[in-house]
C-alpha cells in the first residue's frame, strides 16, 4: 500500500474551529470519566478472581475518547488528540497511575489513528473502521501494562498476554458501541457541522 493511499484528501485533513472544540469536549468528558473510574473501578475485582487476566475485559471506559473522537471528527490526530488530552486531564484530577496515564493516552490514541488510517484511510468510517480502531488501541493498551508499564509483575507470561487478548477484545467491543453511538449521535442532527452529520445513513462499511 502506498504512502499515497493511505493520505488523507486535504479537504478531509483540513481542521477546522468546530472540529477542534468538539474533539476537546470528547476529551474533557472523557478526562472527567476517566478520573472518576480510576477511583471506582476496583469494585469490580470479584467479577475477575476465577481469572484476574480477565481483569482486562473492564479497560474499555479508558479507551473510548480516542476511538469516538477519530469517528465523530472524522479528521487525521482526532483520535489521539482527544485521548492524549483526557489523560492528560486524568492526571491532573490526581490519577492513582500518576504521569503514566500520558504514555498509556498517547498509545491508545495512535492505535485509534491507526485504526482510521490502514482500514479506512481516512477516508470510510464504517464498523470496520471502529473494530480496527478498538482492537488496535485495547492491543496497544495492553502492551503497555502488561510489559511497559509492568503493572502485573506477578503474571506468569501467558496469563501477560491473556491480559493482552481481554483488553483487546474489550477495544474490539468498545469500536463497537462508539459506531453505534456515533450513528445515534447523527440521527438526532448534533453532528450536523461535524463531517460524520450523515453517520447513520451510511452502510457497515461507511
Amino acid at each position: 500500500m502506498s504512502s499515497t493511499q493511505l493520505a488523507p484528501s486535504t479537504s478531509a485533513a483540513r481542521w477546522r474551529t468546530v472540529d477542534i472544540v468538539l474533539t476537546a469536549v470528547i476529551a474533557v468528558a472523557g478526562g472527567i470519566i476517566f478520573a472518576v473510574y480510576n477511583q471506582t473501578y476496583k469494585v469490580l475485582d470479584p467479577l475477575w478472581a476465577a481469572f484476574p487476566p480477565s481483569s482486562g475485559l473492564q479497560t474499555g471506559v479508558w479507551l473510548f475518547p480516542g476511538i469516538l473522537a477519530a469517528l465523530v471528527i472524522r479528521r487525521p490526530g482526532a483520535g489521539l488528540f482527544a485521548e492524549l488530552v483526557a489523560a492528560v486531564i486524568s492526571a491532573l484530577f490526581g490519577s492513582s497511575f500518576g504521569l503514566t496515564v500520558l504514555v498509556s493516552g498517547a498509545l491508545q490514541g495512535l492505535g485509534a489513528e491507526l485504526g482510521s488510517a490502514l482500514v479506512g484511510r481516512y477516508r470510510r468510517f464504517g464498523l470496520p473502521v471502529a473494530l480496527a480502531a478498538g482492537a488496535l488501541t485495547g492491543f496497544a493498551c495492553g502492551i503497555n501494562d502488561a510489559f511497559l508499564m509492568q503493572f502485573y509483575p506477578e503474571y506468569p507470561a501467558s496469563w501477560l498476554w491473556a491480559y493482552v487478548g481481554f483488553v483487546t477484545l474489550s477495544g474490539l467491543l468498545t469500536g463497537a458501541v462508539m459506531w453505534f453511538l456515533t450513528r445515534g449521535l447523527a440521527a438526532t442532527g448534533v453532528l450536523a457541522p461535524l463531517r460524520s452529520r450523515g453517520a447513520n445513513r451510511e452502510g457497515w462499511l461507511g
